[in-house]
């Protein structure tokens, strides 16, 4: 399953760091998120109904990080990774989180993760 939806650059805040002075203000992090789901039905149907719907993900997603509070990037990539596939049905998900201004003479650091059902089985 090689297709795919990107939602590219989706900005939100939240605690994110384990300094104390991270952890006083929601700070900014960038999300990136490719939706690996096959679109051949809706690509032959028009139907919406036979797609995914990336925009429950995305404002799951939006309502999650907001509320978030981890001390890593690494936590809340997999937490958005997890998000996606147990709750809004995702079969495979690639994240990348960056923290802008994390490190000096940076414009970000990230990580970027890839998961399936099969991470968040048990």
């Amino acid at each position: 399953m090689e297709d795919r939806i990107e939602i590219r650059a989706l900005r939100l805040r939240c605690i994110i760091g384990f300094n104390p002075e991270e952890r006083r203000n929601k700070q900014d992090v960038i999300i990136h998120m490719t939706l690996f789901t096959d679109l051949r039905k809706g690509g032959v149907t028009d139907d919406p109904a036979d797609i995914l719907n990336y925009r429950t993900v995305n404002k799951a997603v939006i309502a999650h990080v907001e509320a978030s509070s981890y001390n890593t990037v690494e936590a809340l990539a997999t937490s958005i990774a997890r998000l996606a596939v147990v709750e809004c049905g995702v079969p495979k998900i690639e994240v990348r989180l960056e923290k802008p201004g994390a490190l000096r003479f940076t414009d970000s650091v990230g990580v970027t993760i890839l998961r399936t059902s099969a991470d968040f089985a048990g």
